[in-house]
């Protein structure tokens, strides 16, 4: 019987570690001020920079080339590689004159190129590493993405003269930190030949793991509210963190014991079916093979996906509403975010810090949030569609973005947490959603070109609403615009484009293979329209 032993567990500790830190971009609002003074640049520009993080996620696909032909730990090394010459160059010029605004843009969008490299790696090592919980494994591993921002910047409050400037010590940190620990985790960082895995051994350790991963989410959330509220120092809270996220390596450590154990106890059982007779080892060893063959079955039963790579990817259906619908909502809800600071400040909000760390916190838990869902569906026999969570996690979103035009501060937090959350899980959900339809076999290379419409939702969707508001600041004869009015336009927008990206995913959902061999007969009609929908755009 074939089960994740410590090695695997040890390289979903190492993807871990490498998710915590694989969020170097997300502290850009804290410094952006700064970077904007120092160099004299505009808010235009400003944004372009904002901007070009994503911009690098356009070549991510190099990297799932990439990983189908050399080792995982040199793709990851690659990645950490271009996050140093990024920000790194960034850090020793960023005083001189001569480092312009569109170098920073080229250097940014480089770094950013880098954090594609390293997400392929740790979600290659979940889904391949854990057969039958590859679900569970990348949306736990995915959540931990959420806390790059509170290691960075609690980094750098407990280290506050790495440089003589808050700008340079988080590009030095940006471009520092992914490399070491890229390094140090390098060695877990291998692909095991697991066709399926034991669900009763992989229960405990998940069930341990969600415990640690809760606990470190609470104690992110708490740092986040600050130092006097919470009673803790930087200093003190950066240790209990660390600490937090060093403590999954006592699974793997629990189940190299535990192997060693299994050697002996299997040594014993072959000296006894040594002692038995010819007839009943025969029998032993055929229900042992019988096992074997029910587990090759169940394995082959969900696994079913037509593996689609390269140009064929560009031809299918599924995937451009797989594109749009993502688009749509996943990647709004970012922009959503990454605008929140101007949100607040338009609505004269004096302290934007506790509704970053409000979505920062609902963010994290919702990206944990399918882990629990593919865990207990899974110990009841159904496993829940990823294009179906999906689409029931876009519908909120729609929700949340028409209850914005509500001018209430309640209804901005409220809403500010429903997106939070509803963008980590799509976020995480997606990851897996790609192996479902399309396989495993070109994973890395098809969620990269799928990834691709960030920078290009990113781009449509922040700069339309850049225009919005400054016309209507224009309107005022202001260069700033404040009240519920600067965005009400574009959040009326921005929620009926996610109602039709909802639309989108339920089309996909029905067409999906997976689904339509399930879907009772007084629903069958509703995957024969989807086909015809689908033949029809295809003809």
């Amino acid at each position: 019987m074939s089960s994740p032993s410590s090695a695997h567990w040890l390289s979903l500790v190492g993807t871990i570690w490498l998710q915590t830190i694989n969020g170097p971009n997300s502290d850009f609002p804290v410094y952006s001020s700064q970077l904007k003074e120092l160099k004299g640049i505009s808010q235009v520009q400003l944004n372009f920079l904002a901007f070009a993080s994503d911009a690098g996620k356009l070549f991510g696909w190099f990297s799932g080339v990439a990983a189908l032909y050399v080792p995982l730990p040199l793709v990851a090394f690659v990645g950490a590689s271009f996050g140093l010459v990024g920000y790194g160059v960034q850090y020793l010029f960023l005083d001189s004159p001569a480092l312009k605004c569109w170098h920073l843009f080229l250097l940014t969008a480089l770094a950013g190129n880098g954090i594609c490299w390293i997400n392929t790696v740790c979600y290659l090592l979940c889904i391949k590493n854990f057969a039958s919980r590859s679900r569970v494994a990348v949306s736990l591993a995915t959540s931990y993405l959420g806390l790059s921002a509170k290691v960075y910047t609690s980094l750098a409050e407990t280290m506050p003269r790495l440089a003589d400037s808050k700008a340079k010590t988080y590009l030095l940190l940006n471009a520092v930190v992914p490399m070491i620990v890229t390094v140090f985790v390098a060695p877990a960082l291998r692909l095991f030949d697991l066709k399926s895995d034991s669900m009763s051994s992989t229960d405990t350790a998940f069930l341990v793991m969600f415990a640690i991963t809760l606990a470190t989410g609470a104690c992110a959330v708490v740092g986040s509210i600050g130092s006097t509220a919470s009673g803790l120092s930087s200093r003190e809270h950066m240790v209990s963190l660390s600490v937090l996220l060093a403590v999954p390596m006592l699974i793997p450590a629990a189940l190299k014991i535990r192997e060693s154990m299994n050697k002996i106890w299997e040594a014993k059982r072959e000296n006894r079916i040594h002692d038995l007779g010819t007839d009943d080892a025969v029998v032993v060893i055929e229900v042992m093979d019988l096992e074997t063959k029910e587990e090759e079955m169940v394995a082959a039963e969900e696994d079913p996906q037509e593996e689609v790579g390269g140009l064929q990817l560009l031809k299918k259906p599924d995937f451009w509403l797989y594109f749009f619908s993502y688009m749509f909502s996943g990647t709004l809800g970012l922009v959503f975010l990454n605008n929140l600071g101007q949100i607040a400040e338009s609505r004269g909000l004096g302290q934007t810090s506790t509704l970053v760390s409000l979505s920062s916190s609902f963010g994290f838990f919702g990206r944990l949030l399918p882990s629990f869902m593919d865990y207990y569906s899974a110990k009841s026999g159904y496993s829940i569609s990823r294009t179906g969570s999906m689409a029931s996690l876009m519908a909120p979103m729609a929700c949340a973005f028409f209850l914005l035009l509500n001018p209430g501060s309640v209804f901005l937090y409220a809403s500010t947490a429903i997106i939070g959350t509803c963008t980590g899980a799509i976020t995480s959900v997606a990851v897996s959603a790609t192996s479902e339809l399309f396989g495993a076999k070109n994973f890395g290379v098809n969620h990269n070109v799928l990834v691709s419409n960030i920078p290009v939702g990113s781009l449509c969707f922040g700069y339309f609403s850049a225009f919005l508001y400054q016309r209507e600041a224009g309107a005022r004869g202001a260069a700033t615009c404040s009240g519920a009015s600067c965005y009400r336009a574009t959040f009326a927008i921005w929620g009926a484009t996610c109602v039709v990206g909802t639309l989108l995913c339920v089309v996909l959902y029905v067409r999906s293979r997976s689904f339509a061999g399930r879907l009772p007969v007084r629903l069958q009609w509703l995957s024969r329209l989807a086909n015809l929908v689908g033949a029809g755009r295809k003809g």
